[in-house]
């Protein structure tokens, strides 16, 4: 049976988020795999296990650490998500709507969604980071289902500028400024946790999509859903079961490690220059 969504349960989440950190935040950023050395940069941390917020998801992936870390990074507050959650785990889609309505309500009005990805465009290679320009959910994600909470936003939501067209300009030249490029291309969004079919991969690409992954989408839409802007960025770590044999992931947390640097200067470098 769908859970019912309770405003009254974010805001005693939020609430409590609030009297570790004090002030607001305008900024959240969603660690994907490999990304953790971000935090490595971040000044006067202050770490809130999601086991102790009242009302919160717990994460059950044994690579996630599973808490908030509020901190300064490039001289601007900033609150990040060091495990998310996913729909494999057994949370239903309205469940997923949880981290960014929470976000929300303390203040938050920007977030950064980054996540590993396979790479189905023959032109992306594992090491490149994307910015996703639009996604395809065949996965029926739908984490705005159910009741609708008029303190967040309408029923009926428009979502073609979903992933912010600034945002993703933004993000291309902090890049070239730090002497590499980015790809653009289209998330696909699969259920999990097994990986895909090769006929799969192939009927994606003809659907145009350039990148496949098992999250990302719940976090996209309820954002879209209560006004933060988002900006996604892929890390393609590894070919699609079409392109490699015995593909199986485990060059994942090999590839992501060999990328962090770029990645990790680049959100540096954008939190350095955003100024609204």
């Amino acid at each position: 049976m769908l859970k019912e969504k309770n405003f009254s349960v974010y805001k005693e989440s939020a609430d409590y988020i609030l009297s570790k950190i004090g002030d607001p935040v305008d900024f959240a950023i969603v660690l994907g795999t490999g990304l953790g050395t971000l935090l490595d940069c971040m000044e006067n941390k202050i770490e809130i296990p999601y086991e102790e917020i009242p009302g919160f998801l717990i994460s059950t992936v044994k690579s996630h650490p599973g808490k908030f870390i509020y901190g300064k990074l490039s001289g601007k507050n900033i609150i990040c998500m060091s495990g998310r959650f996913h729909y494999y785990e057994g949370y239903d889609h309205s469940e997923l709507a949880t981290p960014m309505y929470v976000l929300k309500l303390i203040g938050v009005k920007t977030v950064i969604l980054t996540n590993a990805a396979g790479a189905i465009n023959y032109n992306f290679h594992p090491g490149d980071i994307c910015v996703v320009t639009d996604h395809l959910n065949f996965g029926g994600v739908s984490p705005t289902r159910g009741n609708n909470l008029d303190e967040f936003g309408e029923r009926f939501y428009p979502i073609d500028n979903l992933y912010d067209k600034d945002l993703r300009t933004f993000a291309k030249n902090c890049a070239i400024e730090l002497g590499f490029s980015l790809k653009e291309g289209v998330y696909f969004y699969t259920v999990g946790p097994f990986f895909e079919t090769p006929a799969e991969i192939r009927a994606i690409r003809l659907l145009g999509g350039d990148l496949v992954g098992m999250s990302t989408l719940s976090e996209s839409l309820t954002a879209g859903h209560c006004g933060i802007k988002v900006l996604c960025l892929s890390l393609a770590t590894n070919y699609s079961s079409d392109r490699v044999d015995n593909m199986d992931g485990s060059e994942v947390e090999d590839v992501a490690m060999a990328a962090s640097e770029n990645f990790r200067n680049l959100i540096l470098k954008m939190l350095e220059k955003f100024e609204g």
